[in-house]
């Protein structure tokens, strides 16, 4: 029995439907930005197994930090003890992070880390004797995880639409400037907080937002007194072509969710990263004010040491720079097929939108474009979203491979002619 046969006896995957969805694709190894199947084809990872492998897959430092930690710790509760690894990785992100932030509170993935922000946002409210502020607000298109809260702040629309009887209340505004500030207007003194994707909105199509946004939103989040929660995920640790997409305008958010590339996609990881107002709204000698969230894998020092040496690998290798780079090759390399949609980039991340008269997540030629790239470029792995076809490679790939995806994607396109 094949891997794929057995897999599809006993496994869910996610974001799938069973009844339609190929066969899964039956992966062995993986180096470099390179997957090997079972049989010996190689597939270029071209999304970075959805946007978290930074320098490739098996890169050496990062196994190195995994073997080493593992010899000496693997796991203790981070509930009254701590270690170097977790020590040392919140020093070198409160170093590195927009200047203001402080604290690191650590948890397991993408959408975690954006629960604890919500979380100690409202509850930070309430230990200041400001429990009134009961509303989030986010932005249409916004996409922040599939937990609870992450689905209540994400746009409904394909995604959570089915599960709004569980959200809590949530105000959005188109992704606009004039949208931002009347959302603000009408609803920023009654907020905890704005939650925001900077730059660029992934799974809305990797949709790029209005330069300025993101410094709007600081300045109507200070003028109204509302949090603003950062959703670094997915455009952390450089995939913007800066180490935080926040730098590119000088915006220090008053919570930072990381995780992703935090640990290069070698382990799960998150981190929420907080000013020192919102860790003190929670000191008190009562100990029913802490703020009482956590999880069993919180600061795994096997995550945090590789988390370690894949910052000081990115800082080092100009890692930001390199997406940049590797983006403009890619966007060159798919000029020609401006004349069948809108073709954007932000860093690293380039995408082309084509033409659709459905368009999003669930459009009819999004299951034409997905079957095309196996067909018509089946040794690059590309994961349309919907009507958009876009590639995001890890930091090692080199010009030859960045021109390899741009060749692969042009033959997707032009097979839906």
């Amino acid at each position: 029995m094949t891997l794929p046969e057995r897999d599809r006896r006993v496994c869910w995957h996610p974001y799938t439907q069973h009844a339609t969805a190929p066969e899964p694709l039956p992966v062995v190894g993986a180096r470099g930005a390179w997957l090997e199947l079972a049989g010996g084809a190689r597939l270029f990872d071209a999304i970075s197994s959805w946007w978290c492998c930074l320098h490739g897959h098996g890169h050496p430092r990062l196994v190195d930090a995994l073997a080493r930690q593992a010899a000496r710790l693997d796991h203790v509760l981070f509930a009254g003890c701590t270690h170097e690894p977790a020590v040392a990785l919140a020093e070198e992100l409160v170093r590195h992070a927009p200047p203001g932030l402080s604290r690191v509170f650590y948890s397991d993935d993408g959408s975690t880390a954006v629960e604890v922000a919500l979380k100690a946002a409202f509850l930070s409210w309430k230990r200041r004797g400001a429990g009134g502020r009961t509303l989030f607000l986010a932005l249409e298109g916004g996409y922040h995880g599939d937990t609870f809260g992450a689905m209540a702040l994400g746009d409904p629309d394909p995604f959570f639409a089915e599960c709004a009887p569980l959200l809590c209340r949530v105000e959005r505004a188109p992704p606009t400037l004039d949208g931002l500030a009347a959302l603000m207007r009408r609803h920023g003194r009654e907020a905890a907080a704005l939650l925001v994707e900077p730059l660029v909105q992934g799974a809305a199509g990797m949709r790029a937002l209005p330069r300025g946004l993101l410094r709007a939103a600081r300045e109507l989040c200070d003028e109204t007194g509302a949090l603003l929660i950062v959703d670094e995920v997915m455009t952390g640790f450089g995939r913007t072509g800066t180490l935080f997409a926040c730098e590119q305008e000088q915006v220090t958010p008053d919570l930072l969710c990381l995780a992703k590339g935090l640990t290069g996609g070698m382990l799960p990881l998150a981190a929420t990263l907080a000013r020192e107002a919102i860790f003190e709204a929670f000191l008190d000698r009562d100990p029913a004010r802490a703020f009482f969230h956590g999880h069993t894998f919180t600061a795994n020092p096997l995550a945090c040491a590789v988390a370690l040496a894949s910052l000081r690998l990115a800082l080092e290798g100009e890692v930001p720079a390199r997406f940049a780079a590797i983006g403009a090759r890619i966007e060159e390399g798919i000029a020609p097929l401006r004349t069948r949609g809108m073709v954007r980039r932000v860093g690293g991340i380039v995408a082309v939108e084509l033409a659709d008269e459905a368009g999003g997540y669930l459009s009819p030629l999004g299951a034409r474009l997905r079957a095309a790239c196996r067909s018509a470029a089946p040794e690059v792995l590309l994961r349309p979203l919907g009507n958009v076809l876009y590639a995001m490679p890890p930091a090692c790939a080199t010009d030859e491979e960045c021109d390899l995806v741009a060749a692969a994607m042009r033959r997707v396109v032009d097979s839906l002619a």
